[in-house]
């Protein structure tokens, strides 16, 4: 066995005061960093000195332009500076990811299926929008995936990234476990699906504690894994929990052939969102942008322009099963735009939206309504909204995520990246459902604790949404009939606190729930 080597001395850094080292690479080291102005810690990759060859300098600023180029994203770790230290180490200067990254995950927990369908996502759509900006990442893998201070996954390590006009070409320093066939050939080679593919065994590795070819106390070596990769079929997760319609989706993306997987990363990601939506779970935002594409015009009408689209909703399940999804078209995020109706296209044909509103399509198909003239502003950021200025007058459309019919378990509170929804079938916006008041618990003998509330605003077949929070990880919700629960001792600790939010009969739920401990 190879000794663990020493980490570098970390470079003395003008306004920052090193703190600790983070993490040892082939090629890096990564350093805890306490910036000065603004004060903030931030994470510093800092080069080997052994390691100052062209083309390790190269693979460094080429890591620096591509992060910088796609910081934007809330899935993508944000590069703050990158510049050359006193002893000529070239260095970036990265968000810091406090809490545990997936690697650190798989192999110890038991990640819940609803989370890995979230990461899975978001982690969509951070690679869509770098396939978009022409980038792949080719090293997708738990280590290269960070968690923020809020949970979010982060893609970081773009350092073998290569533009998709290329090719893979010849890659340099790719991780086995979560190659696809096609980089590890004599001659490698790829494209977007292998970027899916790797993404796709990131998530098996989630699911299963183990990366996808390995043999619990078999031969796992790189010639053994190669082999299987190459030949042998995607071996089931072993968990009962995992839908059999995920692990479909799964060995799709992770097919031998490149032309059998999904063809992007966003139709991956429809297809998980399919299956949150198949398992009545709040579905997650694909956080692309847009700019709002326009269609071509269709013949003109007798009531109007010819530059009149077509409004898109952010987010449309399909109702077919989550394998045949590979309409890549159907991905996008289109902007607010102008609509107009004509005889040849009818909006009632679109899918239907499904927002953070609703988890599946209203019954009634939406009318194509006149909405004037639009405006949007898709200023890329952390829990950006989309405003829209109708007829001159601001409406913003607040809707809070709902549950289902069963209402499992999900986040009821808008995160970073959900998108407002304005109805296009011209009725008025419904009031929002308001959070439940009075919230207090009450421990008895036992240490069991019971927490009652009041519903402000009570309606007919109101159901309430409740949930222990966690320091770590989203709480798993329940729903409840009654403005009462009780939390047994075992559960309740020396703390115990929970968040409660009241849900109609359509399924809409309070903007914000109401929080309380005992």
């Amino acid at each position: 066995m190879t000794a663990r080597r020493e980490a570098s001395a970390p470079p003395t850094l003008p306004g920052y005061a090193h703190v600790r080292t983070l993490g040892l690479g082939g090629f890096a080291d990564v350093f805890l960093y306490r910036q000065d102005l603004p004060r903030r810690e931030v994470a510093v990759k800092v080069l080997l000195a052994g390691s100052l060859d062209d083309e390790v300098r190269a693979r460094f600023q080429t890591e620096a332009n591509l992060m910088a180029q796609l910081s934007h994203h809330p899935s993508i770790v944000t590069v703050y500076q990158a510049a050359i230290a006193s002893d000529g180490r070239p260095y970036l200067v990265m968000e810091y990811c406090s809490r545990p990254g997936l690697a650190e995950r798989y192999r110890s927990e038991r990640i819940a299926v609803p989370e890995v369908l979230r990461i899975g996502v978001r982690l969509a759509s951070a690679v869509e929008t770098a396939h978009r900006a022409g980038i792949l990442h080719r090293d997708i893998k738990p280590a290269n995936v960070l968690t923020t201070d809020f949970g979010w996954p982060a893609l970081t390590d773009f350092g073998i990234a290569a533009t998709t006009g290329q090719g893979a070409g010849a890659t340099v320093g790719m991780s086995i476990p979560w190659s696809p066939p096609e980089l590890l050939a004599e001659h490698p080679h790829g494209d977007e699906r292998s970027d899916v593919y790797s993404l796709a065994a990131t998530l098996y590795s989630l699911l299963a504690g183990r990366t996808p070819f390995e043999i619990p106390g078999g031969q796992n070596g790189a010639q053994q894994l190669v082999a299987r990769i190459e030949r042998a079929p995607l071996p089931p997760t072993g968990r009962d929990d995992v839908p059999a319609d995920l692990q479909a989706v799964l060995e799709r993306a992770m097919a031998k052939v490149p032309e059998l997987r999904h063809p992007s990363a966003a139709a991956l990601g429809r297809a998980l969102q399919q299956i949150e939506a198949d398992l009545r779970l709040p579905v997650t935002p694909l956080d692309l942008l847009d700019e709002g594409v326009v269609e071509p015009a269709a013949p003109q009408s007798d009531s109007g322009a010819a530059d009149a689209t077509r409004l898109r909703s952010i987010v449309e399940i399909s109702s077919a099963p989550p394998a045949a999804a590979t309409d890549d078209a159907q991905t996008r995020v289109r902007g607010p735009v102008t609509v107009q109706h004509d005889a040849q296209h009818d909006l009632r044909h679109d899918p239907q939206p499904v927002g953070p509103g609703f988890l599946a399509p209203p019954p009634a198909p939406p009318q194509p309504v006149p909405l004037g003239e639009v405006e949007h502003d898709e200023t890329p950021a952390r829990g950006r909204t989309v405003a829209a200025l109708v007829s001159g007058a601001v409406v913003l459309a607040a809707l809070a995520v709902v549950a289902a019919a069963a209402l499992g378990g999900g986040d009821p509170e808008p995160r970073p990246g959900d998108t407002d929804f304005a109805p296009t079938d011209g009725t008025a916006v419904e009031a929002v459902v308001p959070a439940p008041h009075s919230l207090e618990g009450v421990r008895d003998a036992s240490g069991a604790v019971t927490f009652s509330w009041v519903n402000p605003d009570p309606k007919p077949d109101d159901h309430y949404l409740w949930g222990v929070l966690k320091v770590t990880g989203q709480p798993e919700l329940e729903v409840v009939d009654e403005p009462t629960v009780t939390i047994p001792a075992a559960r309740a600790g020396d703390e115990v606190c929970v968040e409660v939010s009241i849900v109609r009969a359509d399924r809409r739920a309070s903007a914000k729930p109401a929080q309380a401990c005992a």
